[in-house]
Formats: structure tokens, sequence, C-alpha cells
């Protein structure tokens, strides 16, 4: 009877009693109870807590994704991603999914079965890279640092030239080790091999200057939820004219249909053709809540959101000093000897409500991370985590970890 109609199970009292007696699961207990998330001030590496504002976007009515009123949203948000990303990029969007989502977008779309891939890996991100591409079938290539250690233009071009890769993997804001990579000159070296330059901004974006199309990046992608201060959810990317023309003349379909920038193209009317067909149903609340952030960084202004956060930056830096910690990079503090850094965010998280977090990656162990981005960035929640690091380091025991 499996195929019967709901109308007709619902049409007799035997249906329902049926129905009834087959359920044996209860209803949970927790969900009987209203939701509770508490307040924290959110000033680890991300996501960053979101202006009013934008949760306020994020609240707005559902509509169709397939509406043209969000088509026209849709359109808002790609051109706030170019001024973002200042590039004129036709391929310019939004992944339906977090940063890693563009991440694998990036790759898949770029790079077949059997090409060469060139990641620089000085932190997590790169190691994500090299594992997603040896995932799909890429010959990996590496040039490998410390955490927080950066590549001379000399170093990536011998590297290019020996491996002679499709694609080479840079990340500009190394989130694990706190460093933001120079990106100058490199867009350059990667053309002269034949090569496409694919650069993460997923911590640096708003925060940091990057110039997507005067720095000859192909392919540029950040993430929603840190110096943008919108919800988690949502990557923007953008695909330069060479990207495009090595993407859209593949041998090999990607391996991920979701991914798939031929479809994506279409679902934001960047491929020329008059209809947009149904590709996947796109977050529309986090569409919402990217396009009010956008909206603010362009009233901002770039050049004021990257002094903002130098100002801020510098700020806590000097307090840091003063507390006698040590900073190898920007926003990581090398954790103080003797302490151990599980009690000490343990501490602040409960006596402050303060969300500060450990390394990542090949960093853990190494530095505790503080992050002041977008909404959050401001002197006054610079002073606040000056101060609930100040007392960790008198009320927790000084004794090895």
């Amino acid at each position: 009877r499996a195929g019967v109609p709901l109308e007709s199970a619902r049409s007799t009292k035997h249906g329902v009693h049926r129905g009834m007696s087959s359920v044996t699961i209860p209803p949970p207990a927790c969900m009987l109870r209203p939701l509770e998330a508490p307040f924290r001030y959110l000033f680890g590496p991300g996501p960053s807590n979101v202006p009013p504002r934008v949760l306020a976007a994020g609240g707005r009515p559902i509509i169709g994704h397939m509406h043209s009123e969000m088509f026209g949203i849709m359109n808002d948000i790609k051109k706030g991603i170019q001024y973002a990303f200042q590039t004129s990029n036709n391929m310019t969007l939004a992944m339906s999914g977090s940063g890693h989502t563009a991440m694998e977008c990036a790759v898949f779309n770029i790079v077949e079965p059997g090409e060469s891939v060139l990641v620089a890996i000085n932190g997590i991100w790169g190691e994500r890279v090299a594992e997603i591409a040896e995932r799909m079938g890429a010959k990996v290539h590496t040039l490998v640092k410390a955490p927080g250690g950066h590549f001379t233009n000399a170093e990536i071009e011998q590297a290019l030239a020996k491996h002679k890769p499709v694609l080479f993997f840079l990340t500009h804001g190394e989130s694990s080790s706190g460093l933001v990579h120079p990106v100058d000159g490199v867009g350059d070296i990667c053309h002269k091999y034949n090569c496409l330059l694919l650069v993460d901004s997923v911590a640096s974006l708003g925060a940091a200057p990057l110039l997507m199309d005067q720095q000859n990046i192909d392919i540029l992608y950040t993430g929603s939820q840190k110096a943008l201060n919108a919800p988690p959810g949502t990557a923007p990317i953008s695909f330069s004219e060479r990207a495009c023309h090595k993407m859209f003349n593949r041998k090999t379909k990607p391996v991920s249909y979701l991914l798939d920038m031929t479809h994506l193209s279409n679902y934001w009317g960047n491929d020329g053709k008059p209809q947009r067909i149904y590709h996947h149903t796109g977050p529309v609340s986090g569409f919402f809540a990217l396009r009010e952030s956008l909206a603010i960084l362009a009233e901002t202004g770039l050049e004021n959101s990257w002094k903002h956060h130098t100002e801020v930056a510098e700020y806590l830096w000097k307090g840091l000093e003063d507390l006698g910690l040590k900073l190898p990079s920007v926003t990581t503090i090398a954790i103080p000897e003797g302490y151990n850094w599980k009690e000490l965010l343990a501490y602040i998280m409960k006596h402050h409500q303060i969300e500060f977090t450990g390394g990542l990656g090949p960093s853990v162990g190494m530095v505790l991370r503080i992050g002041l981005m977008g909404y959050n960035c401001n002197k006054a929640n610079a002073a606040m985590a000056l101060a609930a690091l100040e007392d960790a380091l008198k009320q927790c025991r000084k004794s090895k970890a």
C-alpha cells in the first residue's frame, strides 16, 4: 500500500489509525522547549557578531528563489561583490555555502584530472586546497613554509617554472597564523607561465587592501561571516576572462554538479542567456543578509574600512605589547610561556562571554587568535578584549599545558 496517495490515507479512520500506530519515536523533549542561544562577543577569527541591520535584512519575508525580485537582489549582490573585490569581471556571484564551497568551486571548475596544481602552504587553507585538488585527481605540488611564513615572488616563480601548473593557490588572509600575504606581482608571474592565480581572502576582504583587477588575480573568493559581517553560509567569488576561458573549454565535466559554473553562471544571469533556469534553491535569507552587508561596505567605503581595521588593530597590538605578550604576526599571540591555552580561553568565555580561539591546523598549540572585524572593529571592543586577557593571565594557573 506504499503507493496510496496522502489524501486517501487521510480519508478513513483506518488509514489515520495505521499512520499513528507506526510512530514509535516520541517527540524529543529538547524540541518542545524554545530555542536558546546565548549572547557572545565573537572576537575570534570568525564568525563575527552581525549588525542589527543585517540581522533584520535576513529576517525579511522569504520570496521565491526564481522570482524576478530575487534576481534583482542577486544582481545587486553581484555589483556589491565587484566593488568589494575591485573588479569588473562579469563572472561574479555568491556561492550557496561557506568559504569552503567557493574554494571547491574554484578548484573543481578550473582544474581537470591529471593537470598540475601548485599550492602555497603556510597555514591550514593551503593544506585544504591541496587535499581538495588531490581528491579530484590533480597532480598537486606544494610550496611549504612554517605557519605565518611568506613566499617571495622569486620562490613562486622558481616553482612555477619547475612544475608548470595550470593553477597557483595563495592565501591572502591566513587566519590560522594571522598573516596578510603580499600579492603584488604574483599574478603577472603566473601569467608569464600560462598559469591562473587563485587567492583566498576569506579572513581579509574588507579589512586589508586587495585589488583583484589591478593585482591580476584570476579567481578570488571570500566568506560572508568575517569582515563582511553577514551570517555564515554565502561566499562571494569572481572569475577573470582568462579563468572563464579555461573553465568553459574543459574536456571533462567538473566533478560537482552543484558547483558546476556552467549552471551557476546561468543562475546568476552571467551567461548572456535571456532566461535563468532552475539549478538549485539558493539561500534566500542568506542572500538578503549578504546584500545588506555589502551595502554597508559600499556606504562606508573600502578605503575607510581598511583604515579603520588598521587603526583598531594597532590599538590592540599596543595593548598586547603592554601586557608583555609576543606577537609573531597580525592578530595572533604567541601563547604565554607556562599557561594552558585551553584554560585561558575557557576562563575568558566563562567570565567575560568573549570568544577568542586557539590555533588552527599547523598553528594549534602555538598561538591564540583575536579578530575584531567589521561590526566588532572598534577600540571599545579592543579594550574589552585586552581587559579579559589581562584578567585571565592573572587568574589562570601558570603551569605547562
